[in-house]
């Protein structure tokens, strides 16, 4: 059987791939990995697709058993983990035998860990996409987080080598104190002089009551002109709100697709991975940057990875 068996979730692991994209006019968020970055690189090691759907664990705490021989990858959250006792490394390729157990403990540095097995996730897609989204129960296994004892079936191997670590440039930086590059928002002239002073020189922390559809910050009231409310307009992952108490929300891949809140700046999107990497009690700031700023960063990011693909395929491994 093709298959690992989950024997402790831990406080939140759900099935995630890149996203569910094409349907925001129904409602319906993205939803993906919130670490896009590191399940991209997990996938790579394991010799999958890009966007094969992998298990996102929130918080370690979390066991599976392999039900076959496989490859397998860690990538994410720097957390301590183990196969059948030993210490395994993540950002390499790594390979379990049948009836071998994973273990993945409390991140030491960040939040979610990816762990991508060679063949993929089989589960359903639902809208193109094999993502979890739990407030509307779609997508995964059942629409839900995994619970003990849930079989996860593996899409079939393919044969060929896949490189075997990723270069230390690409690895993205987990940490307790995160600066995030960001593009002014379209409603950045609704935060008065003050606010704008508070909001780019100040530094904010992660509230517990934080998840996937939004970053709580806790931190100096932003000030705003003519209040918080507008006409509802898009919202998007990296989004960053500005709501009538003056604390800013960034939006998380289950964001909602619209919103009537300032909308104050936007993440940019290679630190996106950086954003899904800040649990509760994490410190952030925000670094304003230009468009010809955050589009070089983007490039030169794909760029990298474009070669790392490029190396996979010369190899005979990643698709």
């Amino acid at each position: 059987m093709r298959a690992i068996t989950i024997i402790e979730p831990g406080p939140l692991a759900t099935v995630q791939d890149k996203g569910r994209f094409g349907f925001r006019h129904c409602g319906v968020p993205v939803c993906g990995a919130m670490d896009p970055q590191a399940l991209r690189l997990a996938n790579l090691l394991a010799g999958n697709r890009a966007d094969a759907a992998c298990i996102e664990i929130t918080m370690g705490g979390f066991s599976a058993r392999f039900q076959v021989d496989a490859h397998f990858a860690l990538a994410g959250a720097r957390s301590p983990a183990r196969l059948n006792g030993g210490a395994v490394s993540s950002w390499r390729r790594c390979f379990a035998r049948k009836g071998e157990m994973i273990e993945i403990g409390l991140p030491l540095n960040g939040f979610r860990t990816y762990l991508a097995v060679e063949g993929g996730l089989d589960v359903s897609p639902v809208m193109g996409s094999r993502s979890t989204f739990l407030k509307g129960g779609l997508g995964g296994l059942e629409g839900r987080a995994l619970r003990k004892e849930d079989v996860l079936f593996l899409g079939p191997a393919v044969s060929g080598g896949a490189i075997s670590e990723i270069p230390a440039e690409l690895i993205p930086a987990c940490s307790d104190k995160t600066v995030l590059r960001a593009l002014a928002g379209p409603q950045i002239d609704r935060l008065s002089p003050c606010g704008m002073q508070t909001f780019w020189g100040s530094e904010y922390v992660v509230s517990s009551r934080s998840d996937r559809m939004g970053s709580l910050l806790c931190g100096p009231a932003v000030e705003l002109e003519c209040g918080a409310d507008i006409i509802s307009d898009g919202a998007f992952p990296g989004a960053v709100q500005i709501p009538g108490n003056g604390q800013p929300v960034v939006l998380g891949c289950d964001c909602q697709t619209t919103g009537g809140y300032v909308k104050a700046a936007s993440v940019i999107a290679v630190d996106l991975p950086g954003l899904g990497q800040l649990g509760p009690g994490a410190t952030v700031r925000f670094a304003r940057v230009g468009l010809d700023e955050a589009r070089l960063a983007y490039l030169k990011n794909e760029y990298l990875l474009g070669r790392l693909f490029e190396k996979s395929h010369e190899a005979g491994g990643g698709r």
